[in-house]
């Protein structure tokens, strides 16, 4: 099957049925989008179809063709940050880092459909869970992205 990803047309010879999260890690070995719970509950495995956030580990491959996948690879460079890894860096968000790829994925549909999200909005579009607890500073973090302020510079934080 042909698959659209990163902006690249990349064949790839799967079982139909096999979820895009092991096509991207098995067949392909992009892996920045994370193994999770495999029931589409924790959101480790986020990556933006057409613009939105879904949930690879559940979402059979062979759904897919004629559509943009986005994964974390191509949400900025090494030499040029999108708005989210900036920010990400800049209100220290990770501590584990291992939910990291899937809510900056999320955030980032988020931030497609909704440029000045409120507090509500950040609620309802990121329903990844973080087993180290940053949801405040995943907050923090998408407000400074979209230029709705930040906390500052970046404060030390415990």
């Amino acid at each position: 099957m042909d698959l659209q990803i990163n902006g690249k047309l990349v064949q790839v010879d799967a079982d139909p049925a096999m979820p895009l999260l092991w096509v991207l890690r098995d067949l392909l070995n992009m892996t920045g989008t994370k193994f999770g719970c495999g029931v589409a509950a924790c959101g480790a495995c986020t990556v933006r179809i057409d613009g939105q956030a879904v949930r690879s580990c559940i979402t059979p491959a062979s759904t897919l063709a004629g559509k943009r996948i986005q994964t974390i690879e191509a949400l900025g460079s090494p030499g040029k940050l999108h708005a989210l890894q900036q920010a990400w860096i800049a209100e220290q968000v990770p501590q584990c880092g291992y939910c990291q790829s899937g809510m900056l994925m999320a955030a980032a549909a988020l931030l497609e459909k909704t440029p000045k999200p409120t507090d509500a909005d950040i609620d309802a579009a990121m329903t990844n869970l973080c087993r180290c607890g940053t949801y405040q500073r995943i907050r923090v973090a998408i407000k400074r992205a979209a230029g709705m302020g930040s906390a500052g510079p970046a404060k030390k934080r415990a």
